[in-house]
């Protein structure tokens, strides 16, 4: 899989310095969190990728049947290929550290390939995450620092499925912070000041 294989925008970042993938959510673009990527981590290489998939004209990167209901095999599509993406840019790059960030159905791309592809990535942020099953357990350990943002009333994702997320990465020996608003499906300013300090180790 090639380095350009998504439709994508990309910032070099300075020598040695990380590499951040940042994932729309639903009906977004390459543009959406691209630039807030840069402000985050003004050192870094940036990439945002497109999702390949469209739901009636929105944006995605992977199908669904319903509203929290998501299309099984075409998520393993979607982690496969993304994961191949990521991992040609990292080469590209040279980068030796690789960083996260996506909303909604980003964070959901983003959070599976943390599941499925231990290793690739070191730090994710997953802003309003929905997993709607339970992942089984990793079967090689590669440690990683997870933030999950949340609403305690957003309509799509329960707080109990953003508890069991959370779970789960402690299980499998992941370094996790969880951020609440007291909102919905929305981005607070807390849930921004946390990222802030969540990816400062990595010169932000």
């Amino acid at each position: 899989m090639s380095y350009d294989s998504y439709v994508h925008r990309a910032r070099p970042g300075a020598p040695g310095a990380p590499i951040l993938f940042v994932f729309h959510g639903t009906g977004g673009d390459e543009n959406q969190f691209f630039e807030f990527g840069g402000r985050l981590l003004p050192n870094a290489t940036v990439i945002s990728p497109r999702g390949d998939v469209s739901e009636h004209g929105a944006a995605r990167f992977f199908r669904r049947k319903a509203e929290g209901v998501y299309d099984l095999d075409d998520l393993v599509r979607a982690t496969e290929r993304m994961g191949e993406f990521v991992a040609a840019n990292r080469g590209r790059y040279a980068s030796s550290t690789v960083l996260g960030l996506g909303f909604s159905n980003g964070a959901n791309i983003l959070a599976n390939m943390m599941i499925e592809k231990p290793g690739l990535f070191d730090a994710g942020v997953l802003m309003h995450p929905l997993i709607p099953f339970a992942p089984k357990d990793r079967k090689t350990n590669a440690e990683a620092r997870v933030l999950i943002t949340a609403g305690q009333y957003d309509p799509i994702c329960a707080v109990s499925e953003t508890q069991a997320l959370s779970e789960y990465f402690q299980r499998q020996g992941d370094h996790v912070t969880v951020e609440w608003h007291g909102g919905g499906h929305e981005i607070r300013p807390n849930e921004i000041e946390a990222v802030r300090t969540f990816f400062a180790p990595y010169g932000g």
